[in-house]
């Protein structure tokens, strides 16, 4: 499975780069391949695996807003591994 997820609190202003940094943490911290992006980040893994990650980034940061809002896109392929390389792969190679 890959996810990409954005993950904002609604009362932090405009910058929310140190919210980012601390799900990034999280994120490395899992071990799943992910990839940051400037609108989302990108973990790929088992289901089970990438949704506890995911719902820990969002336990974080709502520990320190009151609110926030969090969006994720889910692609669940049966029978693909690796995708956040062969997708890429498969775009770049049609160029």
């Amino acid at each position: 499975m890959i996810a990409s997820f954005s993950i904002i609190p609604l009362d932090k202003g405009e910058s929310v780069s140190e919210q980012v940094a601390e799900c990034l943490r999280i994120v490395r911290e899992s071990g799943l391949a992910h990839r940051l992006t400037p609108m989302s980040t990108v973990v790929e893994g088992e289901v089970a695996e990438v949704m506890a990650t995911i719902m820990r980034c969002h336990a974080a940061v709502r520990s320190a807003s009151k609110r926030v809002l969090t969006r994720i896109d889910i692609d669940d392929r049966e029978g693909v591994s690796d995708g956040l390389v062969t997708k890429m792969r498969s775009v770049e190679s049609k160029l």
